[in-house]
């Protein structure tokens, strides 16, 4: 890694120096007297250093210009929208050069074309007028007269006479006749005409390096026969009268294709294998070794382009020069072979555009005006194109930067900002929701604060519960009690306690109150302190003895008279919460006072799930006497019972909470509860009261405790 950057910032040296590099360079270049000392290219060092900067300017790109999402749209939208503009642009321009390049060659063409047809038709008048005169001088001769061509032109050639550089060539049964020719005409001084021309000829003919236009004419006379050649050689002022008004037109009659192969005459970037007189003289051995002569006596062979016409400046900035190769059609005056020689045709878009529309310069105008107004209706609807697309993109980023910035908020805890939304799209509604969310986030934290503050409370209240229960187990004279409670939630509704009134008896009490939670565990409070101050306050009236620092709060003397009855009790707990607590507030309570001398159970059931006396022969003895629930209902009367424990007899006393769970096979069931008791009777309390809260874990399961589970043990040793 630290290699890789390394040979980075190396990179981006060598890329800094190298730009640095090409400025200074261009710079120097500018300063007279010294750029022209300066050899090196600044394109180069240009070149190196781009070239070594696109990694960098990549990862730049990548890292900072493109980090944000609206960097990356308008290059999403770029390369969307643009890339197809610029492709169809560029296909049109190639399209566009290659039909104006097209229509310049076929322009050029077609004037090289009208000129061979006019120059053929003068060829053929001139060779009609010499027949006509030789059949007249044949009609009036003697047989010993020969026949001979007149010398002066007729006046019908005036316009054949008015082509500079023009020769004309009269062949009377193959021989040269002399012509009386206008200044700047030449006589041909070629021989008889090739053989591979039977008939009339035109078009043009390449001898070695030299293009002519040529026309030739064949006309029989009797016995004898004529031939009329007229030619005008390709150079650079004929050319330019050809293509005057089209640009400039160059041609390579050096460079031609013959036989599909390229050949070039005395051209150093070409090798010529074979050259005009060996073609002549190769051609001559395939016709029957005839020899054609040479076409144009020795007058030198030229090497290079031909070069015509002239180019106007340009009409405007879009009035680019066009240039377009093309080849034209030749024949080998020594063998008759076709040759393409290779030309170029150099206009301008005004040029070809005038030429197009010379016939109709008015509608030609209307569709160059329909054109440019398409073109400027077009660039209108692009950028407007643009112009939506860069709101649409400032709308979509401006809404994530919103919530960016929000988020950023957030994360530093204050809470109450809002985005601002005024649109009405999907994005503002994103923008609705994050407000949303965090009005729900500051509602929640509140939630959760007092969520805390109330689970403090309640480890409080339940620290403060678990203080109330028995904090151990109590063991009589030949009696062990103990007992359990577990909560469904935090805090529990059950009751059980034990009171030890001195070495001879105890007051044991279970209760259940209705409900669940805080407020059952506040009537179990009062419940609990409501029992203790009766109870344990009754028997320091009776006794007249004030309690001293040295007496237990669980070693009290016997109670007396009324306080002594758990029935009396349950009247006074019932008046007690019917008055001090709400209607629908009430509690089951089970009451019982145990005498160790006689070992006897005095009890009342106020609507307690009945205790069971488990009997050390399996029997079963419940503990129903009592009366109603405590706190519903205003001065009721209890009734009380009585029950002698023997050795090894098993006190159990529960909650609903232990029978009443349920799963799919039904409910954990009293007897369920007895036989798992009566099946561990010979262990300690606490193993017991542990067998059967085990037992009721597993018959629950993974679901929730429904109810408060309590059982209190007490066994007669």
């Amino acid at each position: 890694m630290l290699r890789f950057r390394f040979i980075r910032k190396k990179r981006r040296g060598f890329a800094f120096w190298s730009l640095a590099t090409a400025l200074v360079l261009f710079l120097l270049r500018l300063l007279p007297g010294i750029g022209e000392h300066i050899h090196l290219s600044p394109w180069i060092a240009l070149l190196v250093g781009t070239v070594a900067g696109l990694p960098a300017l990549f990862r730049w790109m990548r890292w900072h210009l493109l980090w944000k999402l609206r960097n990356r749209l308008f290059v999403t939208y770029a390369l969307i929208g643009l890339t197809p503009v610029v492709l169809f642009g560029l296909l049109t321009a190639i399209a566009s050069y290659i039909l104006l390049g097209q229509f310049a060659n076929f322009a050029a063409t077609s004037v090289i074309h009208a000129e061979q047809v006019g120059l053929a038709t003068n060829t053929e008048a001139l060779a009609l007028h010499f027949q006509q005169e030789l059949m007249a001088q044949n009609s009036a001769r003697r047989h010993s007269q020969p026949v001979r061509v007149p010398p002066m032109l007729p006046t019908e050639a005036a316009r054949i006479t008015r082509i500079p550089g023009l020769e004309v060539g009269v062949y009377l049964d193959g021989t040269l006749q002399q012509l009386d020719l206008p200044p700047g005409h030449a006589l041909t001084r070629l021989s008889k005409p090739p053989p591979w021309v039977h008939d009339n000829f035109m078009g043009l003919i390449l001898r070695g390096n030299r293009l002519y236009f040529s026309a030739i004419s064949r006309k029989p006379v009797g016995a004898h026969s004529i031939v009329v050649i007229t030619g005008v050689r390709l150079d650079p002022q004929f050319l330019g009268q050809v293509v005057n008004g089209l640009g400039t037109m160059t041609v390579w009659p050096h460079v031609h294709l013959q036989s599909d192969l390229y050949v070039a005459d005395q051209n150093p970037r070409f090798h010529a294998s074979t050259d005009s007189t060996e073609l002549t003289n190769a051609n001559s051995a395939a016709r029957g070794a005839v020899d054609l002569g040479p076409i144009i006596e020795n007058e030198g062979r030229d090497s290079g382009e031909v070069t015509g016409g002239s180019l106007p400046k340009a009409a405007d900035i879009f009035d680019l020069p066009i240039n377009f190769p093309t080849t034209l059609d030749t024949s080998d005056w020594s063998t008759g072979n076709l040759t393409r020689v290779f030309a170029q045709v150099t206009s301008r878009p005004s040029l070809l555009y005038r030429r197009l529309f010379r016939e109709s310069l008015q509608i030609g105008g209307g569709i160059r005006t329909a054109l440019i107004f398409t073109a400027i209706l077009f660039a209108f609807f692009e950028l407007l194109a643009i112009f939506l697309a860069s709101r649409l993109s400032w709308t979509i980023t401006q809404s994530v930067s919103d919530l960016y910035h929000a988020t950023r908020e957030v994360d530093q805890g204050r809470l109450s900002y809002r985005i601002p939304v005024s649109r009405q799209d999907q994005l503002a509604a994103l923008s609705r929701s994050f407000n949303a969310m965090s009005e729900s986030l500051v509602r929640l934290l509140e939630q959760q604060k007092e969520k805390e503050r109330m689970e403090g409370e309640l480890e409080i209240a339940q620290e403060v519960q678990s203080n109330l229960f028995p904090s151990c187990d109590v063991r009589l004279d030949g009696l062990e009690l103990h007992g359990v409670c577990r909560p469904a939630r935090s805090v529990s509704g059950d009751y059980y306690d034990f009171l030890v009134l001195g070495n001879h008896s105890l007051c044991m009490a279970i209760g259940d109150i209705s409900g669940k939670g805080i407020s059952a565990a506040l009537l179990m409070a009062g419940l609990h302190s409501a029992v203790r101050v009766f109870s344990l306050g009754g028997n320091e009236m009776i006794s007249g003895n004030p309690l001293g620092p040295t007496h237990d709060s669980r070693t009290y003397g016997a109670v007396a008279e009324i306080f002594q009855s758990p029935a009396n009790l349950m009247r006074l707990l019932n008046l007690h919460l019917y008055r001090s607590t709400q209607p629908e507030k009430y509690a089951t309570l089970f009451l019982a006072n145990y005498e160790v001398s006689t070992r006897t159970l005095r009890y009342s059931n106020g609507g307690q799930l009945p205790p069971l006396v488990l009997r050390a022969d399996g029997s079963i003895l419940r503990l129903d006497r009592g009366g109603t629930v405590v706190g519903l209902l205003d001065e009721m009367q209890y009734d009380e019972g009585s029950v002698a424990l023997q050795s090894g007899d098993l006190l159990i006393a529960y909650s609903d909470g232990v029978t009443e769970p349920e799963n799919e096979f039904g409910d954990f069931g009293e007897a369920r509860m007895v036989e798992l008791v009566y099946r561990n009777r010979h262990l300690p309390l606490p193993e017991i009261s542990g067998h059967v809260m085990q037992a009721l874990k597993d018959w629950i399961g993974g679901e929730e405790q429904p109810d408060d589970i309590t059982i209190v043990l007490a066994r007669q040793t």
